[in-house]
């Protein structure tokens, strides 16, 4: 079998769509993506298929290893999500040709179903409030939260107050037996994360994410000695070395993409470094139905394996959701917050060809929003 064509699709809201075809009429998908940045990593996926066209698409850990050595520049999120997305397709590939599921060929199933969480919004407490009991109602047993806007390096204690006060009236909907989670997505500065991770303690978050930017991991030893709240990390973080350092520092949820950070190769790899130092795996993902199968199919088989992020109703869906691309959407019905483990061949989802043809041809140019503080300087979004 060789591969005979690499083509991708720009599809609304703000994916990137990966097919791989072969001669022998085999399709994979993938869905290698930056948001904000689709058009780059497609020219990165359009120069990587120069090393694949005529090539055996079952020799999976080798074209991984060309794709991400053999071009001497090598990491950063534009290559690794290319590549990520090609892995995706080829695992996709190898699970039809054999006739099982990605999962089974990484080992086999581990756990019986997924358990999964929904994002929730809202900037008031009574309006995170409604969201979170629209969720439980829904049947999850596990909600994620922002932990607020904008915020400046040392804050005023109104709005640290304002942060405490939304993920209280949350706790206060989903009681003691379902889990929030927290997002600080990176807009805290270490100092600010130290004075709120304390004062979040009694609330028991499940984790807070991304308590400083990745350029500041150094300083995640002192945030983990500072608070019995777990930290989680890793959504920008796209390789194993990427992870070498954090998996050190004491955090206890490890969150790489499986659209950023190398695919089901690369991320199977960097879950087992993480069982090595008692972190748990929570992959993140607020993509599209591609990376959000590729992820089920890594947590079925990873032991360490804590929680499933997707993206169901989520804001930046409006207008296309996940299931719009699908030709059957029960691999992501969800019954009290858990995900049925997938039987169907390679990825286990049956992707709509002719909806992401036609999607095609109008696109997107989606862009994250860039914010700016009240004296005019650059705010982290």
């Amino acid at each position: 079998m060789k591969i005979t064509s690499l083509e991708t699709f720009l599809v609304a809201p703000r994916w990137l769509f990966l097919r791989i075809a072969t001669d022998e009429g085999i399709i994979g998908w993938g869905e290698p993506v930056v948001e904000g940045r689709a058009e780059t990593v497609r020219a990165a996926v359009n120069e990587l298929a120069d090393l694949l066209i005529g090539e055996d698409p079952l020799r999976i850990e080798h074209h991984w290893q060309v794709l991400t050595k053999g071009g001497f520049y090598r990491g950063g999120p534009v290559l690794s999500s290319a590549v990520a997305g090609i892995d995706q397709a080829l695992w996709d590939i190898a699970g039809k040709t054999y006739g099982v599921p990605v999962h089974q060929l990484l080992g086999g199933h581990v756990r019986d179903r997924l358990r999964v969480y929904a994002w929730i919004g809202g900037d008031s407490p009574e309006h995170v409030a409604e969201l979170a009991r629209e969720q439980v109602e829904a049947g999850f047993t596990a909600v994620k939260m922002n932990g607020s806007a904008q915020m400046r390096a040392i804050d005023t204690p109104a709005q640290t107050q304002a942060v405490i006060d939304r993920v209280a009236a949350v706790r206060d909907v989903l009681g003691p037996d379902r889990d929030v989670a927290i997002d600080f997505h990176g807009r805290m500065s270490t100092a600010m994360s130290r004075r709120l991770l304390p004062l979040l303690e009694p609330l028991h978050p499940l984790f807070v994410e991304e308590p400083v930017l990745p350029e500041h991991a150094r300083d995640l030893r002192r945030l983990v000695d500072s608070t019995s709240v777990p930290l989680a990390v890793g959504e920008r973080l796209y390789s194993r070395w990427d992870f070498r350092d954090v998996l050190n520092t004491g955090i206890a949820v490890a969150q790489p993409d499986l659209s950023h950070a190398g695919g089901i190769s690369e991320v199977r790899r960097i879950a087992a470094v993480a069982e090595m130092h008692d972190v748990a795996m929570a992959p993140h993902c607020p993509l599209g139905p591609i990376a959000l199968a590729a992820s089920m199919q890594i947590g079925f088989a990873t032991p360490n394996f804590l929680i499933q992020e997707q993206s169901l109703g989520i804001h930046y869906n409006q207008g296309n959701d996940l299931l719009d691309y699908l030709i059957d959407p029960a691999p992501f019905r969800f019954t009290d917050g858990h995900a049925d483990r997938p039987t169907g061949p390679g990825l286990g989802i049956d992707i709509d060809e002719d909806a992401v043809r036609r999607a095609a041809e109008t696109g997107h140019r989606w862009r994250n929003p860039v914010w700016h503080h009240s004296d005019g300087s650059f705010a982290e979004w």
